[in-house]
């Protein structure tokens, strides 16, 4: 079976590879990650920079396709990225790290081929006061949470609710920009990603970052409807188009609307079964 094509726009499972280790890019692609961003920055040591440019460059030229982390726009690597890119055909976007204005977002438009979707990547307190003007920015196509960074950065801690005031910036800054929902930072240690990857679907996030091939299917299934929830969605929408569009309440319209958006992802997802019985007012 061939591998799923999933749109970057609702894209789950983001895998980052090490563009020093060219030897890794087909296992990335041949994973079950929605899509692959082949890491120019911090997987990548200051003397390896130039040869894993090289290495991104002649993948994206020769067939292959993927999104590719460029270095921040204040660093001495930023330029010799995006002239190195421009003409890549395989170039699905670019992740900006450290993003912190709207003007970072812009100037690395301006060195790209027109269009090229930009994934604005908030790591820094200066990036997450300014998460809006980011969001609003004409090139940002989506947001990426860094939370390592965002951590060393502000010196909050480990406990979830140290980052729930950022994660909700960053959900609330993509909804009022009518941006795709924003992209969590990884969980490291796998045994923790399903609850990682539940948290962030809780905060309203739709994708998360990942290191290894591994982590990608448990993020597409937690960040997925269930089949419970896809089963309860055909089930109320039978149910309402049967009683021919009857409100009986309040809550009617939003939980139509919620039904909706679970049956649009379980076909966007490839996710089959069957409806379950539900009456017009349950669930």
């Amino acid at each position: 079976m061939s591998k799923r094509t999933v749109s970057p726009q609702i894209a789950r499972s983001w895998l980052l590879v090490p563009a020093s280790h060219p030897e890794s890019f087909a296992v990335a692609q041949a994973s079950e990650a929605d899509a692959v961003i082949i890491d120019l920055e911090d997987a990548v040591a200051a003397k390896d920079k130039e040869q894993a440019r090289a290495d991104t460059v002649e993948w994206l030229s020769t067939g292959h396709r993927a999104w590719v982390r460029i270095n921040d726009a204040a660093s001495e690597y930023w330029s010799a990225d995006c002239a190195a890119l421009k003409q890549c055909a395989g170039l699905e976007g670019v992740m900006l790290a450290k993003s912190e204005g709207s003007s970072h977002l812009d100037d690395t438009a301006d060195r790209l081929p027109d269009g090229t979707p930009i994934l604005a990547l908030v790591e820094t307190a200066r990036g997450m006061q300014n998460v809006a003007r980011i969001a609003s920015a004409p090139s940002t196509f989506r947001i990426a949470f860094g939370t390592g960074d965002f951590k060393r950065d502000t010196a909050v801690g480990e406990d979830p609710i140290a980052l729930a005031y950022a994660r909700s910036q960053l959900v609330i800054a993509s909804r009022a920009a009518r941006l795709p929902a924003p992209i969590d930072g990884p969980t490291l240690n796998i045994a923790h990603l399903p609850t990682g990857t539940a948290l962030a679907k809780e905060m309203g996030m739709s994708g998360k970052l990942c290191l290894t091939p591994e982590h990608a299917g448990v993020i597409n299934s937690g960040l997925s409807p269930s089949e419970s929830e896809v089963a309860w969605a055909h089930g109320f929408i039978d149910a309402f188009e049967k009683s021919g569009g009857k409100i009986t309440d309040g809550s009617d319209l939003p939980r139509l609307a919620r039904a909706q958006k679970i049956v649009q992802q379980a076909v966007d997802f490839g996710i089959e079964v069957e409806a379950a019985e539900v009456s017009h007012s349950g669930y």
